[in-house]
């Protein structure tokens, strides 16, 4: 009877929150499950690309990743840039690497309740990307997944991890047609690494305007990728 009664007192307090919110026009605050997604790691190449262009696309895999989260509106996604700024203040931000308690504490900071980490591998032509979802609360690693196919299919494995790590957490799925859409997407890995460029162009405080003509020569070239297309609408805004 105490439980009860305590979870109709929290019950009204949320109502009532959320009819104040209202009443003086403000938005109810966002009750979704909040995810953020840290740089995935740079695990090297077992072919003849460039290193420096592998680390740019640890850039361009966790955009990504974080893009197709979005997707799920069940879920509220950190923005890339409020991750990078809390990384670079706490010095973490050259390795990439944090242990599952670190991110537990950074995640709290972001207002997180799941936190994705992981790497990534060139093995001869194919990507191989591995993720972790790590709850918040108690810093423990509750699902560890990994996809691996053609480059080609970068965006598709991405869609896919996306899909397991939610999974993992028991978080709502996206619809299955929205899903499969997603995952059968192939675009030239080319695209992720000039993507991965201009992500690390503005990062570095690179003109505005410039970006705004790298990222109108890349949806010329891939107008396949919504996710372009929205980004140089905002950034054109």
């Amino acid at each position: 009877m105490r439980q009860l009664a305590r979870l109709l007192l929290l019950s009204t307090a949320i109502a009532s929150a959320t009819s104040l919110c209202e009443a003086q026009g403000t938005p109810a605050p966002d009750s979704r499950p909040g995810i953020a997604v840290f740089p995935l790691v740079n695990g090297g190449s077992y072919s003849k690309k460039k290193q420096e262009d592998l680390n740019l696309l640890s850039l361009g895999l966790q955009q990504s990743l974080i893009n197709e989260l979005a997707v799920n509106t069940n879920l509220r996604v950190v923005d890339r840039g409020t991750l990078r700024d809390l990384l670079r203040e706490q010095d973490l931000g050259a390795s990439g690497r944090v242990d599952p308690q670190t991110a537990a504490r950074l995640g709290k900071i972001v207002g997180a309740r799941y936190i994705i980490t992981g790497g990534f591998i060139d093995l001869y032509g194919e990507m191989q990307i591995n993720g972790r979802i790590i709850d918040v609360s108690t810093s423990e690693v509750v699902r560890s997944a990994q996809v691996q196919g053609n480059k080609k299919k970068l965006f598709g494995l991405l869609s896919q991890l996306a899909g397991m790590m939610t999974a993992g957490v028991h978080l709502t799925p996206l619809p299955a047609a929205v899903r499969d859409a997603r995952i059968g997407r192939t675009v030239p890995s080319e695209a992720m690494g000039r993507y991965s460029s201009i992500l690390a162009f503005r990062d570095e405080g690179g003109d505005p305007a410039k970006a705004v003509q790298l990222y109108r020569a890349l949806v010329k070239d891939f107008p396949q990728v919504e996710e372009f297309k929205s980004e140089l609408k905002q950034l054109a805004k």
